[in-house]
This record gives structure tokens, C-alpha cells and sequence, in this order.
């Protein structure tokens, strides 16, 4: 790629970390005071972007990568402080969120305690709603600019209730195929509506500091969306769903050397033919609903577009699978008319063919490395610093793998005697090692985990691709950042200057 796109033209450092792992707040990190403490220590170490996982409302299994809308935002991420302020809770009722361990998220402690808690604050709304319009403005005025996609998701969660939580599939047919009605939801359509509310308002508050900061904000878009989703329910003829509501085909990866069955994610694939019957509309409002949020996003699972792997129904494991044809170019060709200045990076690790990469690169999206991949020995390796290109965005690591000090710690001999040996080092900071190295390669932009920054091991890890529990719970404690804010700034922005990543903030 020539050009690149306008986001991309500096060299520059980013930092990921997903909103639930910040300090603070009332059992999972929120948009609070911490929120904006971490863009106070991003623009002071002179990075210029935070990355994060997708920030819809999860649901089983707490995945960030699997939500019950593509354009809602998730409610535990609001800040109580507001409603403490107001007089819609008292202080001492949030006691019951703050039980879990420091450097985790209970997600359990907040399924039994969050909604009871929350529809009290509610109620009380609802009898004094004046502090709240003051600070945030009106809420039918909300409802009514972004009624596209909140009243079906208020429908959703209100029918979810209704039938005790049942996916859809399983709801009677008269709620499967209800309309957006929000007469017939009541109060419990209410309240979603304020939870999103609340959650876009912090949002957008936290946005328009971090920009006043420099600090640009990379979301990430999962290419398939959950079963149990109102992306699903209210649009079952995009996908490949028979009149019976069953999952004719579902999404996953072929088997590999790490997967001997390969993987069975269990999401419904698109019937793109009908998606381009519409030129993708669909997509396109998913696509801009999260350009609401962020300044650039990343597309997971770029290869989809080119070919995807299909299981048939009923099946137990992806051996079965095949390869069907995606979009394509045709897919992109729509996407560059409604955003011609193309703000995304494509993610595409793995068994990529060449077909894969000249499709991303017809389009003028950047792509990924991930230095953890380097160190096999062979000094053709692609995400070698002396093999990358400058519209490759380099990640030590992602959500995905171990911390790079658990890495180096569970690697084989050879891998770490080729890793020293490359890096001229002798291994006793494997993390900060390779964010050294990685700001000194070509790659327009660097992009660490915030684990990292802390040196610390697996049990910091994220996510374990694979397993279905111990994931997504990992948390920042306050006594880290405060080490991380005053013992590391300086040796970032030193760095960052070094290397020519600087921020122009």
C-alpha cells in the first residue's frame, strides 16, 4: 500500500486496554474518574490511541465479543457517581457491586446486583428527572435521534425479560416476530432506554475529552454478531436462518495445527446475496453506529470477506466445514462511498492465503502483526521488525494471547534463545523488551497491552481462545495504576520520542 489512510500517517503509539479492566468504580471499570486518568496518562507518556475490545452489553459467558446489539453500549460500564450526585442512589446501596476482588471483574456479583440497583435509580428518575436533564439533557430527545437502533434493542431486552431470558429462537412466535412497539413494552422498554441513555451520555462526555486530549479511540467490530442478539432477531433474513429459526450454517475456523478439530463459534453466517440486494445497508448503519464511538475501528476476522468457513447445522466440531465465496471487493466498493477516508484496520492473523491480502490491499486497509508470532527461528518470519511494512500495525500482543512476560515464561528454549538473541537482551523484561524493538521498527503504529506496561504474567492474561470460562476478568488495581501513572510515564515518552512516536498533544 502506498497511501495510507489519513489516520495512519504519523508514526504513533497506542495502548490496549478494555474499559472493564480499569481501576475504580463499583466492580468492573466504568467511564468514571479513572476513565479519564488513563487519557491523562496516554497523552503524558506521548501515546496518541486507545484501543479497546467491542463495548456492547454481553451476556452469557461475558464476552465482549458477544453482544446483545452492535450499537448499544454496555450498561455496566456507566459511572454511579452522577446518580450518587443527583439523589437516585445513595452511596452506601452500591456496597453490594464492590465485593469482587480488586484485580478482577465478578461478572456474577453484577448479573445478582447491577439491575436491581440501577432500576432503583430509575425510579427515582422518573420522580425528579430535572438534575439528570441538566447535566445530560432530555431523554426523549435521545430516544428519538438514535431510535433506529434503540427502540428494537429496548424491544429485545424487554421480550429477553419477559420470556426469563430465553435466546430468541426460544420465545413464543408471537414475541419472535413482534414489531418495535414500545407501547406494548412498558416499563421494562423504559428502562433500557435510560440505561443507554446514561451510558451514551458518559460516553460521549469521556469521547470529547480524550479528543480535546489527542487521544483517538479504536473500538473493534466482531464480523459476526451473536445468536441471541437483536442484530439477529430483528434481521433473520441477512443471515442463513430457515422459517424454522434454526441456524442453517454456522461460523468457525477449519482444523490446525493448534485446533485439531478446528473451532465451532456458533454464530449464524450472512446470506450476502440478500445483503447486497440492499447494498449492505445494514452494515453500513452497523459500521457507522460504532463511528459514533470511535475514531478508527478494527474489523475482526478480515478474511470472511474474501472466504469464510462453513459448518453445516447439527455439527460438533468444524472438521466438516467448507469454504464458501464472501463479498468481496463489492462488500468494500460500498464501504469507501459511505466513509471514503476508509478509518479501519483490518485483522488478519492466521492461515491468511495471498487472495486474503490482495483483497485488503485493493481496498487500502492496513493490517496486523503481532510480535509474540516473530520468534520461530526463521528469519523469513513476516512479523519480524526487519520483515514489516509501514501499514502494518504492530501488537506485542492482543486480547488474545498471554502477556508477554507469560509468554516468554511458557515459550520453548528455542524461541527464547532466538528471541534474546534478535533483540540483543537477555530476557528479564520480555515486555518491555518488545515494546523497545517494536517502536523502533517501520510499522506506522505500535500498539501494546496495558499488561504489558505492568510486567506482568498470565494470570493478567485476558482471553484463552477455547475456553468457554476465566476470561474477560482481568483488572487494573488502583495501586498499579498509581505505579504505572508515576514510575513509567517518563520512560514512555521518552521512548515514544526516540522512536519519532510522539503525540502532538
Amino acid at each position: 500500500m502506498t497511501n495510507l489512510p489519513s489516520w495512519l500517517s504519523k508514526r504513533s503509539a497506542g495502548v490496549l486496554l478494555h474499559p472493564s479492566s480499569l481501576p475504580y468504580g463499583h466492580g468492573i471499570g466504568c467511564l468514571g474518574e479513572a476513565a479519564y486518568q488513563w487519557i491523562d496518562f496516554l497523552r503524558d507518556a506521548g501515546i496518541s490511541f486507545w484501543q479497546m475490545c467491542p463495548v456492547g452489553p454481553t451476556g452469557y459467558g461475558d464476552s465482549p465479543y458477544q453482544v446483545f446489539s452492535s450499537s448499544a453500549g454496555n450498561p455496566y460500564f456507566i459511572d454511579w457517581a452522577p446518580l450518587v450526585e443527583f439523589g437516585y442512589i445513595q452511596q452506601d446501596s452500591l456496597f453490594s457491586l464492590t465485593q469482587s476482588e480488586a484485580h478482577q471483574v465478578d461478572f456474577g456479583s453484577l448479573y445478582e446486583n447491577f439491575d436491581p440497583l440501577m432500576k432503583l435509580a430509575f425510579s427515582n428518575f422518573k420522580k425528579d428527572s430535572k438534575p439528570l436533564v441538566d447535566r445530560y439533557g432530555d431523554l426523549e430527545q435521545f430516544k428519538s435521534k438514535h431510535a433506529s437502533w434503540l427502540e428494537p434493542y429496548a424491544t429485545f431486552q424487554s421480550l429477553k425479560s419477559k420470556n426469563k431470558l430465553k435466546p430468541w429462537w426460544e420465545w413464543p412466535a408471537e414475541d419472535i416476530n413482534a414489531s418495535n412497539d414500545p407501547s406494548s413494552a412498558g416499563n421494562e422498554f423504559e428502562f433500557h432506554c435510560f440505561l443507554q441513555f446514561l451510558f451514551r451520555s458518559q460516553w460521549d462526555e469521556l469521547h470529547q475529552y480524550s479528543k480535546s486530549k489527542k487521544i483517538s479511540l479504536i473500538g473493534d467490530l466482531p464480523i459476526y454478531v451473536a445468536p441471541d442478539s437483536v442484530d439477529i432477531w430483528r434481521n433473520k433474513e441477512l443471515f442463513q436462518i430457515n422459517e424454522l429459526n434454526e441456524f442453517t450454517s454456522i461460523a468457525g475456523v477449519p482444523p490446525d495445527y493448534f485446533n485439531e478439530k478446528g473451532q465451532l463459534w456458533g454464530n449464524p453466517l450472512y446470506n450476502w446475496e440478500r445483503n447486497k440486494e440492499d447494498d449492505y445497508k445494514w452494515w453500513i448503519q452497523r459500521i457507522r453506529d460504532q463511528l459514533d464511538l470511535f475514531e478508527v475501528i478494527r474489523i475482526d476476522h478480515f478474511r470472511a470477506f474474501h472466504d469464510y468457513w462453513s459448518i453445516p447445522k447439527g455439527s460438533e466440531d468444524a472438521v466438516n466445514g467448507r469454504w464458501e465465496i464472501g463479498p468481496g471487493i463489492d462488500f468494500w466498493k460500498q464501504v469507501r462511498m459511505h466513509f471514503p477516508d476508509l478509518p479501519f484496520l483490518a485483522e488478519d492473523l492466521g492461515d491468511i492465503n495471498k487472495q486474503v491480502r490482495q483483497l485488503r490491499d485493493s481496498i487500502g486497509l492496513p493490517g496486523m502483526a503481532v510480535l509474540q508470532f516473530a520468534f520461530d527461528g526463521n528469519p523469513k518470519n513476516l512479523y519480524l521488525p526487519h520483515n514489516l511494512m509501514r501499514d502494518v500495525v504492530l501488537y506485542t500482543g492482543t486480547h488474545d494471547n498471554d502477556t508477554s512476560l507469560g509468554w516468554y515464561e511458557t515459550a520453548d528454549e528455542s524461541s527464547k534463545s532466538f528471541f534474546r538473541s534478535y533483540l540483543n537482551i537477555d530476557g528479564s523484561t520480555p515486555g518491555w523488551d518488545m515494546l523497545r524493538h517494536a517502536y523502533r521498527s517501520v510499522s506506522q503504529l505500535v500498539i501494546t497491552p496495558a499488561q504489558d506496561l505492568l510486567s506482568l504474567g498470565t494470570d493478567a492474561r485476558f482471553n484463552k481462545p477455547g475456553e468457554a470460562s476465566g476470561n474477560w476478568n482481568w483488572r487494573m488495581t488502583e495501586a498499579q495504576f498509581h505505579h504505572l501513572r508515576h514510575h513509567s510515564t517518563r520512560y514512555l515518552r521518552e521512548q515514544a520520542i526516540l522512536a519519532g512516536r510522539l503525540s502532538k498533544a
